[in-house]
């Protein structure tokens, strides 16, 4: 098997419902040399589709090299914001994001540091309160803060990667077993890190305007 074999890879991306745990066993089981793109991870998903996208996207803020995790996961995090935001009901990649994606060795790795948590996770989250997760404005708000948990993600505040990481696999795990419950639980720990690290110190406000003056640049 080849690295550049997409039948091979999507032979191997799980489809259907499965839980979390399953989903993520499915993807690190194979050759640690295979070379998974998005769009085949993705592949045979529906609903479940954008908290995997948000969960493999988190998953680089635990590279432990600076500005690393923030540069690569903080985009894509606020790509599944948008989508929510905007009320996609369909994942939308563009070619060359579609096309990338982690080798099997990085997943593999993944799944033994967070094997354990994403274990005792999974028997306390169920599927409950879904119109927190299905209903428009809810599923609006949630693609807010993803938006602005990612620029904070992207943005080089020291020592915040593995606590945005930790936040946005709690809210991949809210949207992949559809608990509303802990979707509940998110908003107020996103609103709380939003407050804290964005508003306060002023870094989301600089971010934004330098965004906006770089558009009319």
């Amino acid at each position: 098997m080849t690295a550049d074999d997409p039948a091979a890879s999507t032979r191997r991306a799980p489809t259907g419902t499965l839980g979390t745990r399953e989903l993520f066993d499915a993807l690190a089981t194979g050759d640690p040399e295979d070379h998974l793109r998005l769009e085949d991870i993705l592949a045979g998903l529906s609903r479940q589709v954008f908290g995997m996208l948000l969960f493999v996207s988190t998953l680089p803020a635990f590279i432990p090299i600076p500005g690393v995790g923030g540069a690569i996961g903080g985009p894509l995090t606020v790509l599944v914001g948008v989508h929510l935001l905007v009320g996609m009901r369909k994942l939308w990649l563009p070619r060359f994001i579609a096309r990338r994606g982690p080798r099997r060795a990085s997943l593999q790795a993944f799944d033994r540091m967070l094997g354990p948590w994403l274990g005792r996770l999974e028997k306390l989250v169920k599927p409950r309160l879904t119109g927190m997760i299905d209903h428009r404005a809810a599923s609006m708000f949630t693609g807010l803060l993803l938006v602005l948990l990612g620029i904070l993600l992207a943005l080089p505040i020291p020592f915040t990667n593995y606590l945005f990481g930790g936040l946005l696999l709690t809210y991949a795990f809210a949207l992949l077993e559809r608990d509303g419950g802990l979707m509940l639980l998110c908003w107020g720990a996103g609103i709380a890190a939003i407050v804290v690290f964005g508003v306060l110190s002023g870094a989301l406000a600089t971010a934004a305007t330098q965004w906006v003056g770089g558009l009319f640049a």
